[in-house]
């Protein structure tokens, strides 16, 4: 014999379920990059052997040659070796879903071209994003060599 499940019934039912914590990447943009994305790429990049990598989470111009723009972007920029090796990673609507993009620089020089980064991911994750930067600068043979 089948029990009938009044609506009574499942709201109790539905009550009793734990709620699921919200996810990090629905916290506000600015908590969750300084909280989660920048500490995690660096604990990341220390453990792939970069002692002198200084990540900052800061809103700036973009510095490439030929932007001519004086808006500033949320960016995440990483150097070490002294100086010589520079990432920055842009974040042009300042939310991890819309449009980012990447450029580095190396030996002290300004980065000279930008790139766009993770355009085909429908859902981004802490995770992913740190996967995704960690590719880029490996594509650049500045984490592990051939």
């Amino acid at each position: 014999m089948v029990e009938e499940t009044t609506p009574n019934a499942k709201a109790k039912l539905a009550a009793k379920k734990k709620e699921k914590p919200p996810a990090l990447e629905d916290k506000p943009f600015t908590q969750f990059m300084e909280q989660h994305f920048t500490p995690t790429l660096q604990k990341k990049l220390t453990e792939m052997g970069l002692t002198d990598i200084k990540l900052s989470f800061s809103r700036e111009k973009l510095t490439f040659s030929g932007a001519n723009t004086d808006e500033p972007y949320w960016q995440v920029i990483g150097t070490w070796n002294n100086g010589q090796r520079q990432f920055n990673l842009y974040f042009l609507e300042g939310d991890i879903s819309s449009s980012k993009a990447f450029s580095y620089g190396i030996n002290g020089l300004p980065p000279s071209t930008i790139e766009s980064f993770m355009i085909d991911e429908r859902k981004v994750t802490l995770d992913l994003m740190v996967l995704y930067t960690l590719q880029r600068l490996n594509g650049q043979k500045w984490l592990t060599r051939n």
